[in-house]
């Protein structure tokens, strides 16, 4: 269960961190350099609502996973 529980966390916590650098910041950041050709399909309002909604879920998975694994290290 602790395996599992671990590579849940892992995987969150890389999920989180792709989707918090391709949020476009003040200058563009680099979602203005990846996603080129995607935003003529979603447009730059879409990409980045998408990668804002997919850090929130990433978080809490990050976060809930964390606290399984807390108390079953106990």
């Amino acid at each position: 269960m602790n395996i599992l529980v671990t590579i849940i966390v892992v995987i969150s916590a890389i999920g989180l961190i792709a989707t918090v650098l391709l949020q476009s910041g003040k200058s563009a950041g680099l979602s203005g350099a990846i996603t080129g050709g995607a935003e003529t399909f979603f447009g730059k309002k879409g990409m980045d609502d998408k990668f804002a909604t997919w850090s929130k879920v990433f978080a809490v998975v990050f976060m809930v996973s964390v606290f399984v694994l807390s108390m079953l290290t106990k």
